[in-house]
């Protein structure tokens, strides 16, 4: 029996280990300092679940005519499916009450001239038309542009990363180097970055790609030029050979969870970057800036031995060009993608953004390995109704990064240079330096390291923000106020902030849950106490929201499923006001060796969009019955297509109520 691990799982071990450097104290330790001040909260902790204070709405689409909601006017019947019991098999489970129908699979043709997938006779230049690999976040946009159309919209979906041992026929159990050709790497190049494509609903209830859309269009680290902008652009540390003038980069990759503007444009998050670097740094001046991020990656992509930009020793500021958020135009197929510098470089996962009461725009993005931390920027200009207005919105504005304290408040410290030493004394010149290595100045002003932050999602309904904490698997076990050793469950953090303002730059914190089996006291989880077997869950990982005050989690345990819930993955509705705050059901859950990603709806909430990337790959060691690492022709599973020559496909799902109403009820 092969021990080999999936690169997804790889990837995860490397983000469970914490970077060493000085920080301050951890937010856990915070949390439990707090209970222990607060004598009353004991048991199954329901005290601790209580709503607090509602604010006022703030829409994200600027709706200033929206109702103010609280927690008593939400409805009590939040739960209007049939749960979907744990376990783990081979395939997808739905709600009884819904149904979930494949939209696009990896392979599948996005421009309309593609070719469909033939596993045995890739191509990069097939690729870079088709459906990529391990779609992650999804945004909709309806269409026409501008209106609240639930039937016809553009999806813009990440692809993340590559599972070459499952894509391959001829992928090897050693001698990796020998196989990976310069084919080989340009097909997983092309494979990476993200996917628009058009979708729309038919007279039968069911949707399907428009094959034949302008809109369609795939982005690449092969083959899409973007610019920098910003502070950073053409600053000595981001010009390389191929760009002498650092203001042009070649692509992205990695793309995690990400946002779409008010506006109507994409945010693309650059996350895990550091894999796909290799070789020995030329620079000495950047070293510790490298190390700072894990550059380079232990499992690099060897698209270095092809690519020069990903060989330090020949362009070692080429990691320096990525780890930002690229804003992309869905709806102009011809115009170029651009990082936004403004908003710092670091492993982020999510941009979600809220408007600021004086209509500016607050996004909120997390930093996704372990004991990193939570960040906010927000525009110096206001959103403005006029679309090309808003074209260098990001451009300018404040970077923030979050302190909590034991006592619930927490403040927002402003990342700019010259201010809180940020300046000569620390080795940072400019703002250029304080956003290139975000996370060293983000040190410097004793940020609070969190259980790897990922996803960050304000809630239209009630204004909270909520964040997903996946788990601190290293974190040591210390005395009695830190019981949370170990912790392979995570938890979901809840930001209240002040005035009901996303620009304020304090803000109150709680935890609506505490991840984990409530019936394994040692387990230390803490749920309303309704809450059931189908209903609790681990490693949130993806958010979004509804009106009726619900967070929909999607849940990411990798390899250490089996110990974590012992059940596979899924998507989860989570109650955060009123008296069932703190309940969770499951509506979703996933096939073996799948994360499930990106969950969205229409305007009308009648549909939900969502990602299941990876199928058949993390944790199938664990898999009864199975036992061993996955492989293009030995899988744990062929979801979604069960055909004896596929591999299972990374695929988007739709899943619709069967009586027509909203998705949940």
């Amino acid at each position: 029996m092969t021990e080999r691990k999936s690169i997804g799982e790889t990837i995860e071990e490397l983000d469970d280990v914490a970077i060493e450097r000085k920080t301050a104290a951890p937010l856990a330790a915070l949390w439990q300092r707090r209970i222990a001040r607060r004598s009353f909260l004991t048991g199954m902790g329901k005290a601790a679940l209580l709503a607090t204070t509602s604010p006022a709405i703030l829409s994200l689409a600027a709706c200033d005519d929206a109702p103010e909601a609280t927690p008593t006017q939400l409805p009590d019947d939040i739960f209007g499916f049939e749960a979907v019991p744990s376990g783990i098999d081979g395939t997808h489970h739905v709600a009884a009450d819904h149904t979930a129908d494949i939209l696009i699979r990896w392979g599948d043709p996005v421009l309309k001239d593609a070719p469909e997938l033939d596993t045995h006779n890739q191509s990069a230049t097939a690729q870079l038309g088709q459906f990529g690999y391990n779609n992650d976040f999804i945004g909709f946009i309806p269409l026409p542009y501008g209106s609240n159309a639930s039937d016809r919209g553009l999806l813009c979906i990440h692809h993340e990363y590559t599972n070459d041992e499952l894509m391959h026929p001829r992928y090897p159990e050693n001698n990796l180097l020998a196989f990976y050709t310069r084919e080989i790497v340009e097909i997983s190049m092309a494979a990476h970055g993200g996917s628009i494509i058009e979708v729309a609903r038919g007279d039968d209830g069911k949707w399907q790609v428009v094959r034949d859309s302008p809109y369609n269009r795939r982005i690449t680290p092969l083959a899409t030029e973007m610019h920098l902008s910003g502070p950073v652009a053409g600053h000595p540390r981001v010009q390389t050979s191929e760009d002498p003038e650092g203001r042009r980069v070649m692509g992205t990759f990695n793309n995690c969870a990400g946002g779409i503007t008010p506006w109507g444009t994409w945010l693309m998050s650059e996350e895990n970057f550091n894999f796909y670097f290799m070789g020995e740094n030329a620079d000495e001046r950047e070293a510790e800036n490298h190390k700072r991020l894990g550059v380079p990656g232990r499992i690099s992509y060897p698209w270095g031995v092809y690519h020069k930009r990903f060989d330090l020793a020949q362009e070692p500021h080429e990691p320096n060009r990525y780890g930002w958020v690229v804003e992309v135009d869905p709806l102009d197929p011809a115009s170029t993608p651009i990082k936004r510098t403004a908003l710092g470089r670091f492993k982020r996962e999510g941009c979600e953004n809220a408007l600021t009461k004086d209509n500016r725009l607050a996004l909120y993005m997390g930093d996704d390995q372990a004991f990193e931390y939570l960040y906010k920027f927000v525009t110096a200009e206001k959103v403005r109704e006029d679309r090309a207005a808003n074209a260098s919105l990001l451009d300018s504005g404040t970077l923030y990064v979050a302190r909590f304290e034991e006592d619930g408040s927490g403040t927002w410290l402003p990342l700019v240079f010259g201010e809180n030493g940020l300046d000569e004394t620390n080795g940072f010149a400019s703002q250029a330096d304080v956003l290139i290595e975000t996370r060293r100045a983000a040190d410097l002003l004793g940020a609070t390291p969190l259980d790897r932050p990922e996803d960050v999602t304000p809630h239209e309904a009630t204004g909270r923000v909520y964040v997903a904490l996946t788990n601190a698997k290293e974190r040591e076990k210390t005395d009695a106020v830190n019981p949370r050793a170990g912790n392979i469950w995570g938890q979901v953090l809840e930001l209240t902030p002040a005035d009901g303002d996303h620009a304020s730059e304090t803000f109150t914190w709680d935890l609506i849950v505490t991840c984990g089996d409530p019936a394994d006291p040692a387990v230390g989880a803490k749920w309303h106490e309704e809450i059931d077997a189908d209903g609790w869950f681990t490693c949130p990982d993806n958010f979004t929201t509804d009106g009726k005050g619900r967070l929909w989690v999607t849940t990411d345990q990798g390899s250490s499923w089996k110990k974590a819930s012992g059940s596979a993955d899924g998507l989860y509705a989570l109650a955060t006001t009123g008296e069932k705050r703190g309940v969770a059901r499951r509506i979703f859950r996933a096939p073996v060796g799948a994360e499930v990603c990106g969950p969205c709806f229409t305007p009308d909430g009648k549909t939900l969009f969502l990602a299941v990337q990876h199928p058949g790959a993390d944790g199938t060691k664990d898999y009864e019955g199975f036992e061993r690492a996955s492989t293009f022709h030995d899988p744990a599973t062929r979801w979604p297509d069960f055909a004896p020559d596929m591999p299972p496909r990374p695929s988007v799902l739709v899943i619709t109520a069967k009586n027509g109403g909203p998705v949940g009820g």
